[in-house]
Formats: structure tokens, sequence, C-alpha cells
């Protein structure tokens, strides 16, 4: 089964859609330049009315790891994401730090790349086209990779059916493709999520 982790989310409507959904993962980001920026008390309010069987993934870009190992322990969050240009010394020590675990972001152009993020030690890793940018890169890069990964970039509920039937990832990350207007519509992440087990279950 293909995994959905819906990233984001800032607002109660926000939690009271996915808790309908229930998607394997919700996201909230803790990149100030982000314009989906949510504060640590805005999250662990949301994250108090989350389902239980709901992961609350966090979304750091070169953020301090004290401040990373803060929310994972104060259970703000389940999963810490990386997202900027940390480094295997970074994963380490915040793996001293907590035991939750860490998806490790890599941005892929080439076979380089891809390589790149086979080899790192984080529990889980995702592959995206940039930096929440909403667009897709080349998914052939992926044909010989044998770890499970997300895939991000791009995803929305036109393109999310020949994404999990074609690339066969073990999850699917969408932001920007289940919003209209820059905030999260109900209506598209239901489609979403939808689709993705329709795919499963042919």
């Amino acid at each position: 089964m293909t995994a959905v982790k819906m990233c984001g989310l800032s607002r109660k409507c926000d939690i009271q859609a996915v808790n309908d959904i229930i998607p394997e993962y919700i996201g909230f980001v803790f990149w100030a330049k982000s314009k989906r920026y949510i504060s640590p008390e805005k999250a662990l309010e949301l994250k108090q009315l989350l389902d239980e069987n709901i992961k609350a993934v966090g979304v750091f870009v070169d953020e301090d790891v004290e401040k990373v190992a803060e929310l994972l322990e104060n259970n703000v969050i389940d999963i810490a994401q990386l997202h900027g240009s940390e480094t295997e010394d970074y994963i380490n020590k915040l793996r001293s730090m907590t035991k939750k675990p860490v998806i490790k972001a890599f941005r892929i152009t080439s076979t380089n790349d891809v390589e790149k993020a086979v080899n790192s030690t984080a529990d889980m890793i995702l592959l995206d086209a940039g930096m929440g940018d909403g667009k897709i890169f080349d998914w052939s890069l992926l044909r010989d990779i044998k770890r499970p990964y997300f895939l991000a970039g791009g995803l929305n509920c036109e393109n999310i059916a020949d994404a999990v039937r074609n690339i066969k990832p073990y999850g699917v990350d969408v932001s920007s493709g289940i919003e209209t207007d820059g905030l999260k519509d109900i209506k598209k992440m239901a489609v979403f999520a939808k689709t993705v087990r329709k795919e499963d279950n042919i």
C-alpha cells in the first residue's frame, strides 16, 4: 500500500479533513521562509487534535539540531524531515538526542543525486524536485532505485495515479497539489487519497 503524506497543514479545518481521510502522515512546516510555516505552539495545538493513527512530520531546513530534537522529544512531531543541507554528522547528532525517525529530503536532478539519497543513513528518504515549488522532476531517474522512498514534487490529483502505477514509491508527498488559492482544499485532499488507494487496489 502506498503511504500518503499531506504536508503544510496549518489550520484546525486541515486537521479535521485528514482525520476523516486518514493519510499515513501529515506535515508541519517549521521553515520560517515558507508560506506554510507554523509555530511550534500552533503545531502542538494541531497535533493534539490529530487522529492517533496519523504520524506528524516536522519539516526543517538547516534548523538547530537541538530545536529539532526538542520538538520530537516533546511529541509535537513524531518524525523529523530534513529538507536543507543537513549532513550525515547532523543526522547522527540528532539520533544521539532522540530515538524518533528521520526523513532526509534530496533534490533529484541526476543519477548522482539518486545514489546520494540511497546511501543516506536516514530512516527514510524523500525525493523531490526542489523546495516545495510544485514541480515534477524526471521520474525515469528512479528506474533502478532499490530503496523505499517518498516521491514528492508537483504531485496532484491529475498525475498521482500515473505516479503510483508506474513509479511505485513507498509513499507520496503532496502539498500545493491539494491546495486552492494557497490553502488546503478538502475536496482535493479527499480525491488525492482516494486515487492513491484506488491504484493500490488495481
